[in-house]
């Protein structure tokens, strides 16, 4: 039992790590089925066409699709065009990081492709300057057979004889992409810790109490929407004959949705851990202190997610 309450508490602890690996494996096991299986070159003047269609066709979508599934994402979108509005400081502090999020995936199949190789062969080989630099530029019959070249191993080895063969090209472009990604995620990571606005000990509390929030959320919704849903089908049975009226029932506004549903922004000078907690310490919303804090740090992007999610269950 000890050992596996070390590994849920590993998982819970790191659980965003976990995800973006769980994703990454997938997209390379698509992939690798969609080269092995799916993918045939055509070895003509269609090759460009073709090899950038299943280099860059499934990253976009699974961009898209990475986007759909990022809870910050839906946290500015929705009601957007009401009061909290799409301000350039939700862009900026929010939407790019959940922009990077939401590329995961897709930045893991351009990557795993290129190592590959498969499909930037098949492109660059209809490329004319690709044709040229194998030819040396002058051999127009040469350059006719460039397009054979993911078809005929034979004629490949004889091409790359005279330059750096597209896989290799394909392979380093793939390492450098890899580079850049790790070089761009650590130092973003760096820099959202070291403008943090609250220490290491405070945050590993305000997860804790997000955790506890959520669960306690749950349980109270749960609670009030059975006794809600209960009064409304007790009421709808009863004989038409002499109906009694439906008991009142307290449930919040949409006033008060609408408030604990906005973006978290921090402020210094008031201490609050969720818009709940800001919600509850102001009155309901209603005094001016409601509004203060114009800070979005990256570093407490957990905070909306939290809420999303839920909102979501």
């Amino acid at each position: 039992m000890d050992q596996l309450k070390r590994v849920l508490d590993f998982c819970t602890r790191y659980q965003a790590t976990l995800n973006y690996s769980l994703v990454s494996l997938l997209t390379a096991v698509c992939e690798y089925i969609f080269s092995a299986v799916l993918f045939k070159c055509p070895c003509n003047s269609d090759n460009t066409l073709y090899g950038l269609s299943f280099l860059l066709a499934p990253a976009f979508i699974l961009f898209l699709l990475g986007c759909v599934w990022n809870a910050r994402m839906w946290r500015l979108v929705t009601g957007c065009h009401q009061e909290q509005g799409c301000s350039s400081c939700c862009y900026r502090h929010i939407l790019i990081p959940a922009l990077g999020r939401a590329s995961v995936a897709s930045l893991t199949w351009i990557a795993v492709a290129l190592l590959g190789a498969s499909f930037y062969e098949c492109a660059a080989s209809g490329s004319n300057r690709i044709k040229k630099l194998l030819c040396n530029g002058t051999e127009k019959m040469c350059q006719a057979q460039v397009p054979e070249i993911p078809c005929n191993k034979p004629l490949a080895e004889q091409m790359y004889k005279r330059s750096l063969n597209l896989q290799a090209q394909s392979q380093l472009l793939g390492l450098f992409l890899i580079l850049v990604i790790v070089i761009v995620g650590v130092i973003s990571t760096c820099v959202s810790h070291c403008r943090s606005p609250v220490s290491y000990m405070q945050l590993q509390f305000w997860k804790i109490y997000l955790k506890k929030e959520k669960e306690l959320f749950e349980i109270k919704a749960k609670e009030h929407a059975g006794t809600l849903a209960e009064r409304n089908i007790n009421s709808f049975f009863q004989t038409p004959v002499q109906p009694a009226a439906p008991t009142a029932f307290q449930t919040p506004s949409n006033e008060d949705w609408q408030k604990i549903s906005l973006l978290y922004t921090f402020s210094p000078q008031e201490q609050h851990y969720s818009m709940v907690h800001k919600f509850v310490d102001t009155d309901r919303g209603s005094t001016t202190k409601f509004r203060q804090g114009n800070m979005n740090p990256t570093v407490l992007g957990f905070v909306d997610e939290a809420s999303l999610r839920k909102s979501e269950t």
